[in-house]
């Protein structure tokens, strides 16, 4: 069962999602209602005062049996498996600031990099397009470091949530206006599409300002665009510097 939560698929059917490492465990523990938390006898003797809180007794499991459960390349020592969230429900009331949203972000490394990068500039909500990748997989979650704690990705029909809003929706295009020119809201959703599409058509029609990352020297030949994690990073620390 714990192995087959590698697949979008199998963890929507189970409800249930895992984080691998003492690392993750140590920083998800808190966040999420856990199902099971299975370790290796020599790891619950030494944390297992640490997360008592949570889990009395474990799980307990060889290194070879957990070998077969991980996703990873080296097998941890716990895995926890944990409650799958609500992917759909809209925080209530909404967060004010800025608010991401992504729009068909397929790549894993890059949405959990996103979502570590979302948590470091304090943005607690990401809206995210059926089409983006789901943050619950194990690649996302071991990516965060943690923040898949703290930032909550919802998944929804992002053209018509987006069209509910109140606040300026900016998007991150070719044909938009200088950062270091442009004046920037401090109530915002921030919209970043794919490396490959770029915003679907539904979406970029509801943005009101268009916004580009400018290349230096701007005459000079370069990579046809940006990597998405690394202009979200650049994006969001131009707006907290605005």
């Amino acid at each position: 069962m714990v192995y087959s939560l590698d697949g979008a698929k199998q963890r929507r059917q189970a409800q249930a999602f895992k984080a691998e490492g003492t690392k993750c465990v140590l920083d998800t523990l808190a966040a999420f209602p856990l199902v099971h938390l299975i370790s290796t006898r020599q790891w619950w003797e030494e944390y297992g005062g640490k997360v008592s809180r949570w889990c009395q007794e474990p799980l307990l499991a060889t290194p070879a049996m957990m070998e077969r459960m991980t996703s990873l390349s080296t097998a941890p020592n716990v895995i926890a498996v944990y409650q799958l969230p609500d992917r759909s429900a809209l925080p209530t009331p909404l967060p004010t600031g800025l608010i991401l949203a992504l729009d068909g972000v397929q790549d894993p490394g890059n949405l959990g990099t996103i979502i570590r990068t979302a948590d470091w500039f304090g943005i607690s909500l990401l809206l995210c397009s059926p089409t983006t990748a789901d943050a619950y997989s194990p690649k996302v979650v071991m990516s965060t470091m943690g923040a898949i704690s703290r930032v909550r990705p919802v998944y929804c029909d992002l053209a018509s949530v987006l069209s509910t809003y109140d606040s300026t929706i900016v998007g991150m295009a070719l044909d938009g206006t200088p950062l270091p020119a442009a004046s920037l809201p401090s109530n915002a959703i921030i919209v970043m599409g794919s490396e490959g599409h770029g915003l679907s058509p539904q979406v970029e029609a509801l943005i009101s300002q268009k916004l580009l990352i400018p290349s230096w020297p701007p005459e000079r030949p370069t990579s046809e665009s940006l990597n998405v994690a690394t202009a979200t990073a650049i994006t969001l620390y131009a707006f907290r510097n605005r």
